[in-house]
Formats: structure tokens, C-alpha cells, sequence
């Protein structure tokens, strides 16, 4: 833990002074992911699809983990561009199990190329993975309580990832169970769980209040 302060539950106060989700402030790397991406809206469908397989990569691991491997993950799966890894070859599994700058699990790496042809479908569906994934958008009634992100046991499933899950799963899609989606929800911006009190919250609901919700295809 950094020498930030706690003031509240789940809430302490950093060395310059602003208030954050504790897990935000526990290492440094984690400071500029949690003020400036966690939380705020997503509707590139080359982005959602590298949170998806980056929460899938974290099962099992800290997020940390992945976040400080997250530019090697990039260069590893051409930008997670689904047109591209849907492409790859049992060469490149191989090659990407050799990889020691990711995370060398066979059976996520050939996941994730699985997702990848998985999503050129859903795109073929719905017109995007933006659109599919935002008409998920749960309601006030939908939302849990709040939790340290940092503990990854502690990621709640809920009604809609579970729902979103079995969705993904029905088309062929793997490693999405409900925890994962659920923290790719909150990765993506779909729900806003910054702490009260934490300085990023009201900035992140402002964001998610102007943020145009992409639409499916009709």
C-alpha cells in the first residue's frame, strides 16, 4: 500500500491530495488507470474486445498483473484488432506461448482467437460490439453495492452479467463467465462504481451522462 491516507471506507487520500477508491491508490501503476479509464465510457469495439480478453487474461490473477503487462498484451494480439487475431494460426499459439511478456496460458490464448472470430460474428449480427454490449446497460434497480475493486474475489456478479454471460457462452464465446463480465462492465464504463467521495465519480457520471449509447442494428 502507498502512503495514502484512509478517510472513509474504501476511500483514502493520496500524497497530492485527492481523494480516491483505495484500490486506486494502492501502487503507483495504478493511479492514471483509475483517474482517467476505469469507469469512463467505451464505444470502440477494438477497445471493448482488449477489455474483454484482458479480464478474461486477469482470471485467476491481479489485475495489476495485467495492466503493467497491458503493452505487451498489445503488441502480442495486433492491437486486440478481432479482424486480425481472428486470423492466427496454431503458429501463433505457439508463438504466443513463448511470449514471456504476456501471460503464457495456452488455453487463454486460444481463447482469445476464439473471441476474436466469435466477435466478427456478433458484429455481423448486431452491427457492432458497441451496440450489443451498451444495450446490456443496467437500470438503477440493477446496480450492487459497492466494492474494493482491487480484491477480485470480492467482484460481484449480477443479474445483467450473468445475463450477458450466457449470451456470450450461447455464441461460442469463453472465458466470460459472470465475474469477469461484470468487471468489464465496470472497466468499460457501463456502470459507474467510483467510491462516493472519490474525485473521479462525478466526473465519470458527467462523462457516462453525455456519452451516445450506440444503438443495434435494426
Amino acid at each position: 500500500m502507498s502512503s495514502a491516507e484512509t478517510i472513509a471506507e474504501g476511500l483514502v487520500r493520496g500524497q497530492d491530495g485527492l481523494v480516491r477508491c483505495n484500490w486506486g491508490a494502492s501502487t503507483p501503476d495504478y493511479i492514471p488507470y483509475h483517474d482517467h479509464e476505469w469507469g469512463r465510457p467505451v464505444d470502440s469495439d477494438i477497445r471493448l474486445f482488449e477489455k474483454i480478453c484482458l479480464e478474461g487474461f486477469q482470471s485467476g490473477l491481479s489485475w495489476i498483473t495485467i495492466l503493467r503487462k497491458r503493452e505487451n498484451f498489445r503488441a502480442a494480439f495486433a492491437g486486440f484488432d478481432f479482424n486480425k487475431v481472428a486470423a492466427f494460426t496454431g503458429a501463433d499459439v505457439e508463438r504466443l506461448v513463448q511470449d514471456a511478456g504476456i501471460i503464457r496460458h495456452r488455453g487463454k490464448i486460444v481463447s482469445t482467437i476464439n473471441n476474436a472470430q466469435r466477435a466478427q460474428e456478433l458484429v455481423n449480427e448486431a452491427g457492432s460490439l458497441a451496440g450489443w454490449f451498451w444495450s446490456f446497460e443496467p437500470g438503477p434497480a440493477d446496480r450492487p453495492a459497492r466494492i474494493d475493486r482491487a480484491v477480485v474475489a470480492a467482484n460481484p456478479t449480477t443479474a445483467v452479467s450473468a445475463r450477458i454471460s450466457k449470451e456470450l457462452k450461447k455464441r461460442g464465446w469463453s472465458f466470460v463467465g459472470p465475474t469477469t463480465v461484470y468487471a468489464f462492465m465496470q472497466a468499460m464504463g457501463m456502470v459507474n462504481d467510483h467510491f462516493e467521495g472519490c474525485h473521479c465519480r462525478a466526473d465519470v457520471e458527467k462523462q457516462r451522462a453525455a456519452f451516445k449509447r450506440p444503438r443495434l442494428r435494426k
